[in-house]
Formats: C-alpha cells, sequence, structure tokens
C-alpha cells in the first residue's frame, strides 16, 4: 500500500469509526465528522473534502455498512478506480 493510500486509510477510519454502524447511507456518517462535509482529507499532494469525495464515490459505495473498515475499504477502492489517489 502507498504512503498516501495508508494515511488516507488512516485519516478515514478516525473520522469514519465514530458513526453509528450499521451506516445506511452517507448521511449517516455526517455526524461522525468533525467538520461534518467540510472535513478535508490529506496525504501527499492528495486533497479534498468529505463533500467532494461522497460527489465523486456515490456509484462506488454499497450501503450498508456494517464496519468502518468495510466502509474505508469501498472508499479506498472508489478512489483508485476514479483516479483520486
Amino acid at each position: 500500500m502507498t504512503d498516501v493510500k495508508a494515511e488516507l486509510r488512516e485519516q478515514f477510519l478516525e473520522a469514519f469509526g465514530g458513526a453509528d454502524f450499521p451506516v445506511e447511507n452517507q448521511m449517516d456518517l455526517v455526524p461522525a465528522l468533525p467538520d461534518g462535509p467540510a472535513t478535508k482529507f490529506e496525504a501527499g499532494d492528495v486533497s479534498f473534502t468529505a463533500m467532494e469525495m461522497a460527489a465523486k464515490l456515490g456509484s462506488e459505495q454499497e450501503f450498508p455498512y456494517d464496519t468502518p473498515e468495510e466502509l474505508v475499504d469501498d472508499i479506498i477502492d472508489g478512489l483508485e478506480a476514479k483516479g483520486m489517489i
């Protein structure tokens, strides 16, 4: 795993780990984010907000998610598929 992916994975687990799982949709994740949709994730030369990420990855996610790890795995896969990382 690249450093960027590893760093983002850590940030995502920290940010989304506080959500009340299982989560049924993206809106279930918002209360867990420290700055809501404006929460920024940065690693290396990659930077985006939770809102930007949600807009681009909506079709890549398959809700519901039972654990933060399942969610983060799909986020990382989606970011790679969209060429964002």
